[in-house]
């Protein structure tokens, strides 16, 4: 008994010893020092503090002190480099995680501590062993709440307890700015929330059971245009590794992370000033219903016509669905993106869907250049009357299967990845090398297919001096497919160069939506086979229509 008391009262000893230490902090700290000075002595001092708890009026008045010398700083004529700010930042971080531990007391049920500041608001939220609640409710400041399974991490810990410290701060973001956010040269940087800490102090097993959810009060007027990240601080920069975007409006963010750090929540806007594009959008949709409408023609031409038996349409007849639907979507998530972007979620599955349907067109170009391959190499053997064609079965399955495994494991790697402003793949962490990378290597293998075809059918074609008809159709059928993968592949290249000018830009409108009308033009209307059912077709419905005039006439 009397250990206990005397161990008790070495304790009140102490804490009382600490106190009048840390006054004296409070009084001399920053005499006669400049700001920079003044912050790296009170940090010091508060470093070699070794009290397990602390009074709360304690922990207010240091972390006061401590945010007041960091203003300081802030205000200063000579302005600190980007370095200095992170690493105040990271020692201001670093000493509010220690005064805020000193808070923690051990309980049997449950505890909580609050205080606000005129530029911090904490909150700490201890459980024991016998806690009557399953699940504790969320920590709340003015602008942020965290949602944490407190309970499971106390229940996978030897002492059946846990602590969580949460610190929203109302300047922090003057420290650890927006720009240390590493995204493309195109873009600014916002910081749309306060600078939250989450900690779990004096708990030794600090492993979550489950993701932690963060809402975020928009602090700036949200920009429909522009993308939200989740992020989070690393010491020397915000980066999204393990956070993602939940659910957002214009007035919040739902933010789900994977681990405990420093948290924040930054918009990324188009540096190029808004600029009217009204006739743009309109010759956009002009272009696009245009391109639609071909891409319809063309599947009816080739599902309805009479075609030889040698001519294989699998690959083109693909190519038109899957760009159909690609560009269809696409204008209807165009349409309709206000509506449609709000819902983070329908957002990031018609990205997706845009992103299957495009590389599953460019998947079934590939093939497409490998049959017209097949197809020079038969002709290099004339005796050989039939063309060796791969199984349409299996050629639908490479076609579509290659792109959902793309897509699949991108979404599986970056789930965040897809659901701009655009409803599209977005541009950051190079997420968008995921469509760009793909079809940068079908197009250099069409490259070199076709310039491995060039070299065949040279050495072909002057054997076939006496077979001048094949020779004709022969170099008929060179002309529409390198006519197409210049046009389906140009337009595209010309994607990389429309950020500098307006022209190229135009010019990419056009060939992109037109790729319809060109596969109708080469495949269907300049074949003279089906030029001539067309012509058939048009004779049929002019003879029914004057029959059915002249009868109309007998009658009467």
């Amino acid at each position: 008994m009397a250990f206990c008391l005397h161990e008790g009262f070495f304790k009140v000893q102490t804490i009382i010893s600490v106190v009048l230490y840390i006054n004296l902090i409070l009084q001399e700290s920053c005499t006669n020092q400049t700001p920079e000075e003044c912050l790296e002595t009170l940090l010091e001092q508060i470093d070699k503090i070794t009290a397990e708890v602390l009074p709360l009026n304690t922990v207010t008045s240091l972390l006061n002190t401590v945010l007041d010398a960091t203003k300081e700083i802030l205000e200063s004529p000579q302005s600190a480099s980007q370095a200095e700010f992170a690493y105040y930042g990271n020692r201001v971080l670093k000493t509010s995680e220690k005064l805020i531990s000193t808070l923690v007391k051990p309980t049997k049920t449950s505890a909580n501590v609050s205080f606000t500041l005129s530029s911090l608001e904490g909150r700490v939220f201890m459980v024991g062993p016998h806690v009557t609640f399953d699940e504790i409710p969320p920590l709340m400041t003015s602008n942020s709440s965290v949602d944490i399974d407190l309970v499971g991490i106390a229940k996978n810990n030897t002492e059946k307890s846990a602590a969580v410290g949460f610190m929203s701060y109302a300047t922090m973001e003057n420290l650890l700015r927006a720009d240390f956010f590493n995204t493309t040269n195109n873009t600014i940087n916002t910081m749309m929330s306060t600078v939250i800490s989450v900690t779990l102090p004096k708990t030794t097993n600090k492993e979550l059971t489950k993701p932690v959810n963060f809402t975020f009060r928009h602090i700036r007027g949200f920009d429909p245009s522009g993308s939200l990240s989740c992020v989070y601080w690393n010491s020397t920069e915000w980066i999204v590794d393990g956070c993602s975007v939940l659910n957002t409006n214009s007035n919040f963010t739902v933010c789900s992370c994977v681990h405990l750090s420093t948290f924040a929540l930054i918009m990324q806007t188009s540096r190029r000033p808004p600029k009217s594009n009204s006739m743009l959008d309109l010759l956009n949709l002009m272009c696009v219903i245009v391109g639609l409408l071909f891409f319809i023609l063309a599947l009816l031409t080739f599902a309805l016509c009479q075609w030889s038996p040698g001519v294989n349409n699998v690959a083109r007849i693909n190519i038109c669905i899957s760009l159909l639907l690609a560009h269809f979507l696409f204008l209807l998530t165009q349409l309709l993106l206000k509506r449609i972007h709000p819902k983070q979620v329908l957002c990031k599955v018609m990205a997706g869907l845009l992103h299957f349907l495009f590389l599953s067109g460019f998947v079934w170009m590939f093939i497409e250049a490998v049959l017209l391959f097949i197809c020079v190499k038969n002709l290099s053997q004339i005796s050989s009357k039939k063309r060796e064609v791969l199984n349409s079965g299996f050629l639908c399955v490479i076609g579509y299967v290659v792109a959902l495994i793309v897509v699949g494991v991108s979404a599986a790697v970056v789930p965040n990845g897809y659901g701009s402003e655009r409803c599209w793949i977005k541009t950051d962490e190079g997420f968008i090398w995921s469509f760009l990378g793909p079809v940068c290597v079908i197009l250099s293998l069409n490259v070199i297919l076709f310039i491995i075809i060039g070299f065949s059918l040279n050495s072909a074609l002057m054997k076939l001096n006496t077979e001048v008809s094949q020779l004709k159709q022969t170099r008929i059928m060179v002309f529409k497919t390198l006519s197409q993968f210049v046009v389906l592949g140009c337009s595209w290249i010309l994607g990389f160069f429309t950020e500098s000018s307006e022209v190229l830009e135009i010019i990419f409108l056009i060939l992109n939506s037109q790729q319809g009308t060109f596969i109708f033009l080469i495949y269907c209307f300049f074949n003279n086979e089906i030029r001539q059912q067309y012509w058939k077709c048009f004779t049929c419905l002019c003879s029914g229509r004057k029959a059915n005039k002249d009868t109309k006439n007998a009658k009467d």
